[in-house]
């Protein structure tokens, strides 16, 4: 999975709802900032509930996980069930506090909250490590480049 020596092997597959709600919507993005932000990488889960083969597996197989569902309907978590991928780190949004609506206008501050508790149910011991960028000398990180 490391494109360089500097790169985590243990990266976190972040899978999202993204339903017709602020909820929804607040669990893609947050899923997009994270990615951008160096905290995992967005995966696809329409794939996953696609049954396409590489995706599935790619679920099955990854060392880290977690899937945020907007609300307690629970698509997310249904969709890895249905596939047969094990569930690992789980969050549902409207359980930490954010009411269901269909206001798709998205509050910074509900966006930042959300980031915070997946932050919080992944546990910040398995963030993968963001390496400062390789010195003209080698390998910053101290492996073989």
């Amino acid at each position: 999975m490391a494109d360089n020596c500097c790169q985590s092997e243990n990266e976190i597959m972040i899978l999202s709802c993204s339903g017709g709600s602020n909820v929804g919507q607040l669990s893609n993005q947050a899923a997009v900032e994270l990615t951008q932000e160096g905290f995992g990488k967005m995966f696809c889960l329409a794939g996953i509930g696609g049954r396409i083969s590489g995706f599935v597996q790619s679920a099955k197989d990854t060392p880290a996980m977690v899937a945020i569902d907007g609300c307690k309907v629970g698509c997310a978590k249904a969709t890895l069930e249905s596939a047969g991928v094990p569930l690992q780190h789980y969050l549902v949004i409207t359980d930490t506090g954010v009411e269901k609506n269909k206001n798709y206008n998205l509050e910074r501050s509900d966006i930042d909250h959300v980031k915070a508790a997946v932050r919080q149910v992944v546990g910040e011991n398995m963030r993968p490590e963001v390496a400062p960028p390789a010195s003209a000398g080698g390998c910053s990180c101290g492996g073989t480049c």
